[in-house]
């Protein structure tokens, strides 16, 4: 009777003496553990480091002196800005008039802009002036933009502020060089200010809502996006599998086995893509009614929101199904590699691709991500302006759609043609 008790536990044993069994597992265990290290935190590490090109605007205001100078402040200030070393061309700072700077500010394109405003080289002349009072500082205005994310806005308002720094410390040894303008010599005080007289106040360029978690919304409203087309492809593409008999279903201790249905691999990714497509439509529905009705997240032109999700997740969807049809078996670790792996740390939703290594720049070209956060992230934060990525994320779309079936159905022909069927219909 014991022996009969243990035979279960010996027949475990049995198994997990084998080495084949652990080959596999351990294999791909360990291989996944190891590429989602390089992967995510190797884009993380030292974003200051990979900075390349970071977008930052300059705009000249300054009038000049009241009586005319051949050369005004804001002009000095602002050219040398932009031509200070740059060896690792970390910055990409455009001199742009005031209307245009606020333009790219509104759709994305900067991340942040330094302004001298119009009475910049008066104040300065000020500060040397002969005057009964205390001068004014003169004052330069950094402007952030949270809609490109909190980061990327951060960086940008960072660089701005030390290039407006060592530009102020550049003015004052010329002010204090100068000889006095008027009788006697200036104060301590007065000295110190000259010697650093430029102020930074820092505003906010083009301010996004406060339910817009810092200019994060964009990025996890994608994600819910992507996830919902990844989980949702494989949960149809396992309940089409199972109601035609081609796998069990199990809930818990419960197996059930259908009948099976014969129909070819292309006739399944119909089904398939199909069903993908019309539960998008109230899957999108229900993302929005939480995110937006029960969470109150801001976020305006909701038709087109609710169009760009549905279309979004049966891009995804279609890869999905796509990807499974051609790879079978392991099709849901290679499209987790596609639409999950490979397009978080490349999305540049968190950190900007101007901070990343080179090889995630180049992942961004074509991953989905990237594409479906800038569309979602012009049209919560940037009035749904097509310059500002919508333009982009539709082709992005529409490719990935086109590209999705193209795959897909070409695989399944050519497994139809090949008489290689999942299961060999009865004779």
């Amino acid at each position: 009777m014991a022996s009969n008790q243990s035979a279960p536990w010996v027949g475990a044993w049995q198994v997990l003496r084998n080495p084949r069994v652990w080959v596999m597992p351990s294999i791909i265990v360990g291989l996944l553990a190891f590429l989602l290290s390089m992967l995510y935190m190797g884009g993380i590490l030292n974003p200051r480091a990979d900075l390349h090109r970071l977008p930052i605007g300059l705009v000249d205001a300054d009038r000049g002196a009241p009586a005319g100078t051949p050369r005004n402040l804001g002009a000095r200030i602002t050219e040398g800005i932009a031509a200070a070393p740059d060896p690792d061309d970390a910055v990409s700072w455009r001199i742009l008039d005031e209307a245009t700077a606020h333009r790219q500010l509104a759709s994305g394109k900067l991340y942040g802009a330094i302004v001298v405003p119009a009475g910049f080289t008066t104040s300065v002349a000020a500060l040397s002036a002969p005057a009964p009072a205390a001068p004014t500082r003169p004052t330069i205005t950094v402007l952030s933009n949270p809609g490109v994310g909190s980061l990327a806005s951060s960086l940008a308002t960072g660089i701005a502020q030390q290039a407006v720094h060592a530009a102020s410390l550049q003015l004052g040894t010329a002010l204090t060089a100068a000889p006095p303008t008027g009788p006697g010599q200036p104060v301590a005080a007065t000295r110190l200010l000259l010697a650093d007289p430029i102020a930074v106040a820092v505003e906010v360029g083009h301010p996004i809502g406060p339910h817009s978690g810092l200019g994060l919304t964009a990025f996890y409203y994608t994600l819910l996006l992507v996830l919902a087309g990844f989980l949702g492809g494989n949960i149809i593409g396992n309940g089409v599998d199972v109601a035609l008999g081609y796998v069990a279903g199990e809930i818990g201790p419960l197996r059930t086995e259908r009948p099976l249905v014969h129909i070819t691999r292309t006739h399944q990714l119909v089904v398939k893509c199909t069903m993908s497509a019309v539960l998008s439509m109230p899957t999108a529905t229900l993302i929005m009614v939480a995110t937006i009705g029960i969470l109150d997240m801001d976020a305006t032109h909701l038709p087109l929101l609710w169009v760009f999700s549905v279309c979004a997740i049966t891009a995804v969807g279609f890869g999905v199904q796509a990807i499974n049809a051609a790879f079978g078996g392991i099709g849901q670790l290679v499209g987790m590699f596609v639409f999950i792996v490979l397009a978080l740390p490349s999305s540049g939703a968190t950190i900007p691709l101007e901070a990343l290594p080179h090889f995630y720049r180049v992942l961004s070209v074509f991953e989905p991500m990237r594409q479906l956060s800038g569309g979602v992230r012009a049209i919560l934060y940037f009035d749904a302006r097509a310059d500002a990525g919508l333009t982009r994320a539709w082709i992005g779309i529409a490719f990935g759609i086109v590209a999705g079936l193209a795959f897909g159905f070409a695989m399944t022909t050519y497994y139809n043609r090949r008489q290689l069927h999942r299961v060999a219909p009865k004779t």
